[in-house]
Parts: C-alpha cells; sequence; structure tokens
C-alpha cells in the first residue's frame, strides 16, 4: 500500500490538532471576554493577550483546509458540501469575529465597544461549536451515498454526534483560553481564569470525553487506550497544577491532554477519512479518497521546506511576546479626532 496518503492522513490530523491547540484558547479568550470579563479594561487586557497571535494561529485552519482539498479532493468535496449550511455560519463568525477585533479600538463610546465585545465572543462562540460538531461528524459519519453526496435535507448532519462534539470544542475552548490567561495576563483577568479553571474544568471537558469515549466504543482499538490514559493523566494534572497556581505546567498538561485525545480519535478511525451511515462500503478512506501519488510527493517535497519555517517563526513570535500583561500596561482609552476639511 502506498504510504504518502497515509501520510498525509497524520500531516492532516497534526494540523487540525495544531489549529484546536492553537486557535483553541482564542475562541477561548474570546468567548471569556463575553461571558467573564466585567470591566473595559478586564476585556482590553483579555484582547492584548492575544492580540500578537490570534491572525497568525487562523491560518492552521486555513492550512488544515487546504491540505485536505489537495491530498483528498473527495474527503473535501464530501464533507463541505454535506456540511455547507454549518461551515458558512463559521465563516460568518470569523469574518465578525475579525472585523470586531480589529474595529474594537476605533471607538470609546460604551455602546461602541459593547457591540464588538459582543461580536467577539458570539462569534468565538459560533466558530468552536461549528468546527467542533464538523470535526465530531468527520469521524462518526454523515449519510452519503455512493457518490459521496449527502443523503437528506439541510439539516441531515444536526445529530447528536454534532452537538456533542460542538460542546466539546467549546467547554475545551472555554478552559483553554481560561488557562492562557491565567499564564499570560496579571491581576484581577488571572485570578478570575484561575477560578473558573478550578471551578469549572471538570464540568466544561465532559463533553470532549464523552467524544473521544464514544469513538473509542464505536470503533475502538485497544492500542488507543494508552493515548487515552495519557489523557486522562495530563489533564489531572493540569487541573491539579492549576489548583496549586502552577499556570506553566497546567497550560502544558492541558495542551497534552488534547494532542492525545484528538489523537485517538484520529487513531481509532484510521483509514476511515469519512464514514457513511447508510452503508460503510459508501465510506472515504485514504485509498479511495487520495490524490495520486505525483500530487502527495510534491506536496511532501514542499511541506518538508516550508512548515518547519512556518513553526520557526511562529515559536518566535510567542517567544518575542511572552511577558504578562496587566492592567498597568493598558492605557487609557483616547478619543479619536475627526479628520478637519481645509
Amino acid at each position: 500500500m502506498d504510504a504518502l496518503p497515509t501520510i498525509w492522513f497524520i500531516a492532516i490530523a497534526a494540523l487540525w490538532i495544531g489549529y484546536l491547540l492553537l486557535e483553541g484558547f482564542d475562541l477561548g479568550v474570546g468567548m471569556h471576554m463575553l461571558f467573564t470579563a466585567r470591566t473595559d479594561t478586564e476585556r482590553r487586557v483579555m484582547l492584548n493577550s492575544i492580540g500578537p497571535v490570534w491572525d497568525g494561529n487562523e491560518v492552521w485552519l486555513i492550512t488544515a483546509g487546504a491540505a485536505t482539498f489537495a491530498a483528498f479532493p473527495l474527503w473535501y468535496a464530501s464533507l463541505f458540501s454535506s456540511l455547507y449550511l454549518p461551515l458558512t455560519i463559521v465563516l460568518v463568525g470569523l469574518i465578525f469575529r475579525a472585523v470586531a477585533i480589529e474595529y474594537r479600538g476605533k471607538g470609546t463610546s460604551v455602546r461602541w465597544t459593547g457591540a464588538w465585545d459582543r461580536s467577539i465572543g458570539v462569534g468565538s462562540l459560533i466558530v468552536a461549536f461549528g468546527i467542533g460538531a464538523a470535526l465530531a461528524l468527520t469521524t462518526t459519519g454523515l449519510p452519503i451515498n455512493a457518490n459521496g453526496d449527502r443523503v437528506g435535507g439541510a439539516f441531515a448532519w444536526f445529530t447528536g454526534y454534532a452537538v456533542l462534539g460542538g460542546f466539546a470544542v467549546v467547554g475545551f475552548c472555554l478552559v483553554h483560553g481560561a488557562v492562557f490567561l491565567a499564564l499570560k495576563t496579571d491581576g484581577t483577568v488571572r485570578q478570575k481564569a484561575n477560578r473558573f479553571v478550578t471551578r469549572w474544568a471538570p464540568i466544561a471537558l465532559l463533553p470532549i470525553v464523552g467524544w473521544v469515549l464514544a469513538v473509542q466504543f464505536t470503533s475502538g482499538r485497544l492500542s488507543c487506550l494508552l493515548l487515552i490514559a495519557g489523557a486522562v493523566v495530563a489533564v489531572s494534572w493540569a487541573w491539579i497544577s492549576a489548583r496549586r497556581g502552577s499556570e506553566g505546567k497546567a497550560f502544558l498538561g492541558l495542551s497534552i491532554f488534547l494532542v492525545l485525545g484528538a489523537a485517538s480519535i484520529f487513531a481509532n478511525v484510521f483509514p476511515v477519512l469519512l464514514p457513511s451511515t447508510i452503508d460503510s462500503a459508501f465510506s472515504l478512506t485514504t485509498s479511495n479518497a487520495a490524490s495520486g501519488s505525483y500530487t502527495l510527493s510534491v506536496m511532501t517535497v514542499v511541506t518538508a521546506i516550508g512548515l518547519p519555517l512556518v513553526l520557526v517563526y511562529q515559536g518566535w513570535t510567542y517567544w518575542v511576546f511572552r511577558k504578562r500583561i496587566s492592567d498597568t500596561n493598558i492605557p487609557a482609552a483616547h478619543t479619536v479626532v475627526d479628520a478637519v476639511r481645509t
């Protein structure tokens, strides 16, 4: 069997894990601006904590989609056409969120900043839920026929697994965002973030645990139980570290939890890319949905050259902006003066 489709399945899984790991705390911070912050200063501290990195983190989503299109075009076509409606809503959420982050500081009135704060929070919530629903359906199945076309109406995708995956990513992002805020900020925001993690993490992470176990029980491999066991140890270590005030260890532990948990899901469904809930014979796999060997070979060479450069640059960005942000780092809001015509 050609090894290239397997390599690119692993690569795409890694891209999605990287997106959830990096964009996860971005989306979580956006939701905390809506649910946790109580003052304008707290919201500005939260927004500044992700200011230098949020747009770079979104590149992982674009790269994951582009890699899927190039490496497994049939997977891309079936998935995106079947989930046309929810993914369009996700796109709207991404647009509102990005515009809100850029425009929030262009005015100082309570009405102006409040509207954009709600846009950031709601947009982040929509994106997290939509991405979670899409990934859950990718691993649990959609009603696709022999041609890879969805059978059913516009809401045939809206199943219990879609809701579970949506809540799973929302819950993880809330906890991940809180751990990031505890690590990256100081003052009241740090205190509130620590309190959220220690109080709500066990509940917020239940949906993602349910997703992992559902895939394990449905199409599980015994070897993946080791990954799940490692994820349980990692998240327990993260929660204990948060209670002790060790934010760095908590962030590392939660990151390991995501990597191992997501790896167990992808490993369990391999080599199936998109299961068909109508007939397993209609499922898309790494063998029947992959591009030709020449395409995959060229992609592999380009990725081997470009990916290390991207990782080095993004790592350097995080290193440059590694210091904590507190209320004292936020200057007073200034009034924008209208241009004077002469």
